[in-house]
């Protein structure tokens, strides 16, 4: 009888490149303190698009750290964790094109559950270069 290996079980049709296996998303890169939500909202700025809100400060480390709220008002439990799931995919692909050194929390509005991903991450990208220039 032919094991998993055999059968291509494990085998993937995406190179590691083209499914992102390689890119990482750190404790580091991340919000995770009221504290730094707090300080990125009371001291940092904003900026607004048709998906999203963003609020940005400069941490003065190294590396960006990003964070996301949503509220409970853009839907039920499912519909939040799906948006923040898309969000920390966005960042993930794309956090090496996005300028070191800040505290970015994003705020997607409702139709970021629905929108097309690729959409969705060119406008975040197009939001936070022209922020953080």
């Amino acid at each position: 009888m032919p094991g998993a290996a055999d059968r291509g079980a494990n085998a993937s049709p995406l190179s590691n490149a083209a499914s992102g296996a390689g890119r990482r998303y750190p404790r580091t890169c991340r919000l995770l303190r009221r504290g730094d939500f707090d300080r990125v909202y009371r001291e940092g700025q904003r900026r607004s698009s048709k998906q999203f809100v963003v609020f940005y400060r400069a941490n003065g480390g190294t590396e960006s750290r990003f964070g996301s709220s949503v509220k409970r008002a853009l839907g039920s439990a499912v519909e939040r964790n799906r948006i923040r799931r898309r969000i920390r995919e966005m960042v993930r692909l794309r956090r090496q094109e996005i300028a070191p050194g800040w505290d970015i929390v994003m705020h997607p509005r409702r139709t970021v559950a629905t929108a097309d991903f690729a959409a969705l991450t060119q406008e975040l990208l197009a939001l936070l270069k022209q922020a953080l220039a």
